[in-house]
Order: structure tokens, then C-alpha cells, then sequence
């Protein structure tokens, strides 16, 4: 699929220097920094997404764990005496 993608002259010239610098085409620093972009964005909608599951989950069941709980099972991490996670309650 071939798209064109139109820059004004300041960053047209800033993502040539950058191409410069690093040794590549200005094309290809321009489809890495889209790259990157979707991959981020793809990443915050995901977790968005999980985070408004969990929502829907607890407003239907109400089941959690308290910010404390989940601290202290975190805190437990890598020591001797490493929780299981906890249950979630009501």
C-alpha cells in the first residue's frame, strides 16, 4: 500500500538530519518512527481496554483486592517468604 504523507519544511528537514546522523534514508526513519507510534498506541489501547474489562468485572461482582493487599503480596516478591497471590474477596 503505497501512502504519501506530506511534512512542512522544518520537519522534513529535522527528519533528514536525523537520517543523516543516523546512517539511514529519511524513509526509513520515518516508517520506524510510525512504527513505533502504532506499536505504543496499540499497547496504551490494550490496556485500556483490560482496565474497563476489570471495571465491568468488578461492578458486576464486586470482588477485589485492596491497594494494601496487593502491596504487601508485591513487597513478598523475590524473599523467602514470597506470597501466593491473594484471593479476591467482596
Amino acid at each position: 500500500m503505497a501512502t504519501s504523507i506530506k511534512l512542512d519544511d522544518a520537519l522534513k528537514g529535522r527528519v533528514q538530519t536525523l537520517a543523516l546522523l543516523r546512517q539511514r534514508s529519511p524513509h526509513w526513519v520515518m516508517r520506524e518512527a510510525i512504527r513505533q507510534y502504532v506499536e505504543r498506541e496499540e499497547a496504551r489501547e490494550s490496556f485500556r481496554q483490560e482496565a474497563l474489562a476489570a471495571w465491568t468485572a468488578y461492578r458486576e461482582t464486586g470482588r477485589h483486592l485492596t491497594g494494601a493487599e496487593v502491596r504487601a503480596w508485591l513487597d513478598s516478591w523475590g524473599s523467602e517468604a514470597e506470597a501466593s497471590l491473594p484471593e479476591c474477596h467482596t
